[in-house]
């Protein structure tokens, strides 16, 4: 048939082969059927075989459903820039198709697990999406329909991303929101204009982060690593969490890392100490600052879904990939410079992983709290945790010990 050749799709079945005059089509909602150009009449059983088909699935990636101005349905693909009116799906009906579950690895691109997904009524929410993976996770989920608003502390920099995400798909839904993580008025300002845009928020990617970097204060007093890798996303859906059970079902995704598991968060005497997680300068290290906020993610996440899974909000904590190359570790020239040994050797920005179910996405590898027997410490880790962050979200701060930080006055 002409219209599969010009798709690129042509047809090897005889048996399906309609006959002369006869030309398929499909309705908006992909069930198939027969126009006779001779006789001047439609129908849904196929001429030859009497058998009904409907398209399986959503549009390839790249297609895109329009109508033209007689009122008929095209489908325009956008990859390679032509026009038809031959739907795409038709190569793959549900009468022929056999279909077989799909196996992710470390070699997976996100944009293949998101093959065929039709994201055009979710909005996402994505923290530092404008570069590294949260740059990656918001090109695929705009590609695929999704509104997309990256909320990052650059905005000249996500106005870059966003543009670069509109080149690759001109209707893409994505914009730039500020958000500095570093501020938890900031983090406050960023939720309430979010709600005043009275959109729904299906997903929230919590992935925004700093590692390895000098150590520095916040303006709220606090170690930036912790308030920006943990506190300042502890905050960010506090102030949205009525916005996410309103969108049930919705997810929120944290990105953690499997670094969590070289540390801990209790002293010598059994207790989570602000002290241990905002250290003075003279007790801070960089990496192990990161690992205890990395740990902090995972616990919150933890918690998060306890909490609000009954509602329709589910939280995951995942893990992005050993070494995989990113800037996040700019700060710190060691870890740069080996970094860029074993880049060749490492995963790429587009690999991501697998999502955990049908319908809804997450990126990364899903992650479990260490090991079993470790178990016992989460309630304990979980309530300390909460005790510490719940009030710094919430009080002023204005006691300040040169070199020390801040405490709740």
């Amino acid at each position: 048939m002409a219209a599969l050749k010009y798709a690129g799709m042509d047809d090897t079945d005889s048996e399906d082969e309609l006959p002369p005059g006869w030309e398929e089509r499909s309705t908006k909602d992909g069930w198939v059927y027969y126009a006779s150009h001779d006789e001047m009449k439609t129908q849904w059983e196929h001429p030859k075989t009497g058998k009904k088909k409907r398209c399986a699935g959503d549009l390839p990636y790249g297609w895109e459903q329009e109508v033209d101005e007689k009122g008929q349905i095209i489908y325009v693909d956008h990859i390679n820039k032509r026009t038809t009116y031959f739907d795409p799906r038709q190569a793959f009906t549900v009468e022929d198709v056999v279909v077989k579950p799909k196996r992710y690895d470390g070699n997976t691109a996100a944009l293949e697990i998101l093959q065929g997904r039709d994201l055009s009524d979710k909005v996402v929410l994505i923290t530092g999406g404008n570069s590294g993976v949260g740059f990656e996770t918001a090109r695929s989920f705009a590609l695929h329909g999704a509104h997309v608003i990256l909320a990052c502390r650059n905005l000249s920099r996500a106005s870059k991303a966003v543009s670069l995400i509109q080149q690759e798909w001109h209707r893409a839904k994505v914009e730039a929101m500020m958000c500095d993580l570093a501020s938890l008025r900031s983090v406050r300002e960023f939720a309430e204009s979010f709600k005043a845009k009275k959109l729904p928020l299906h997903i929230l990617v919590c992935n925004a982060a700093v590692c390895t970097q000098p150590w520095s204060l916040t303006e709220d007093g606090l170690e930036s690593t912790f308030q920006i890798c943990h506190l300042g996303h502890f905050l960010l859906v506090q102030c949205l969490q009525d916005v996410l059970r309103r969108s049930a079902p919705a997810r929120v995704v944290v990105v953690a890392s499997e670094s969590h598991r070289f540390t801990d968060l209790m002293d010598s005497c059994g207790k989570v100490d602000l002290a241990l997680l905002s250290p003075p300068k003279k007790e801070y290290w960089s990496m192990l600052a990161y690992n205890r906020a990395k740990l902090c993610n995972i616990l919150f996440s933890y918690e998060l879904h306890r909490r609000l899974s009954p509602h329709g909000v589910s939280s995951n904590a995942v893990h992005p990939g050993n070494m995989m190359y990113t800037s996040i570790h700019r700060s710190w020239w060691l870890m740069t410079f080996l970094f860029t040994l074993a880049r060749p050797f490492t995963k790429s920005m587009v690999l991501l992983g697998r999502p955990t179910d049908p319908g809804r996405v997450s990126f990364g590898k899903p992650i479990g709290y260490r090991d079993k027997e470790c178990q016992s410490l989460v309630v304990k880790e979980l309530k300390l945790l909460q005790e510490i962050s719940q009030p710094l979200t919430s009080a002023s701060f204005s006691s300040r010990v040169p070199g020390e930080g801040y405490l709740p006055s």
